[in-house]
């Protein structure tokens, strides 16, 4: 994939999605006594980045397949939901139990049809490329598939546009497919910028393989519970994100539970933000490497605030 096709995307989508504002954050800011800059995709349609990919698929898609299938921690879904109901197309979309109400709950506002499945993300992945086989339908992953990267991309040509200076990205990873689109954007355009990925070290599949330097699964790797659910789960085999993960990203950070609690905490706090455990380990980063970003400008992506209120 290379910038041109992003660029192109971004000429398609327009008007579909949001210009997200890029926020300066005085508190964060005088933490690392620099510049730290909030891109806010946690106010994005669907209050999540996931409609850039998800409408950019479906317009692709939708003169071809009117019956669709994906599995998803929520975000996606919901994404693919809604752009489903604007097309005029049918989606069943899978989701873990556990699932935050929140979102199970925007999945059924748009009409798509919610099933849930299995106790982790990995499971409502499997079971939903297996009837989708079985049926004859399109399945289409969270993460790994170009029009989705080229969808998410369109942030990292946004943040290009907002604030060409900047010496760092802090990027959520789950999947792969935000970061991969974002470091593409980015490092085509250029290169000296650093596009660090960050993952709650609670599960952090694509740390753990990009350290093994193969894609591991999740038995291979030690997973538990996070609050930062958009971000769990393992990475699809031969997956195009651990190739663009390796090529383009400098660094993966993993971050405590108890400082993406903190993030959350402080963005409401100071920002007045309602920002999602997935959405907030750019944050949580700064929190416990703080000195690392001394006197530096950063782009923090926000990626998403959908969670229910009583998080613990």
């Amino acid at each position: 994939m290379e910038l041109q096709d992003i660029i192109q995307v971004q000429q398609r989508i327009a008007g579909l999605i949001k210009k997200t504002e890029l926020r300066e954050s005085s508190y964060f800011s005088n933490l690392i006594q620099g510049k730290v800059f909030l891109k806010l995709e946690n106010l994005q349609i669907t209050n999540s980045f996931k409609i850039r990919g998800a409408i950019n698929k479906l317009n692709q898609v939708s003169k071809k397949q009117k019956d669709i299938i994906t599995a998803s921690s929520g975000n996606h879904g919901q994404a693919i939901a809604r752009a489903s109901k604007e097309l005029g197309l049918s989606a069943k979309i899978i989701v873990p139990e556990g699932t935050p109400e929140k979102k199970k709950c925007l999945i059924r506002k748009y009409g798509a049809e919610l099933i849930i499945y299995g106790k982790t993300v990995d499971e409502a992945e499997n079971y939903g490329r297996m009837i989708a086989g079985r049926d004859g339908k399109l399945y289409i992953s969270p993460y790994n598939d170009p029009d989705i990267i080229a969808g998410q991309g369109t942030i990292g040509l946004e943040l290009m546009e907002q604030c060409a200076t900047m010496q760092s990205v802090l990027v959520p990873i789950g999947g792969g497919g935000l970061i991969s689109g974002v470091a593409i954007a980015i490092k085509q355009n250029s290169p000296d910028i650093k596009v660090i990925g960050i993952q709650a070290q609670n599960d952090a599949a694509m740390y753990h393989s990009q350290k093994a330097g193969k894609i591991l699964s999740p038995a291979q790797y030690p997973n538990s519970s996070t609050i930062a659910d958009g971000l769990a789960g393992g990475i699809e085999e031969k997956s195009i994100t651990f190739l663009f993960v390796q090529k383009y990203v400098d660094q993966i950070l993993l971050v405590k539970e108890e400082s993406v609690k903190k993030a959350i905490n402080l963005l409401w706090k100071k920002e007045n933000l309602m920002v999602e455990g997935a959405g907030a380990v750019g944050i949580a980063a700064i929190l416990e490497n703080k000195n690392d970003f001394l006197k530096q400008k950063i782009a923090v992506i926000l990626s998403g605030g959908n969670m229910d209120i009583n998080f613990k």
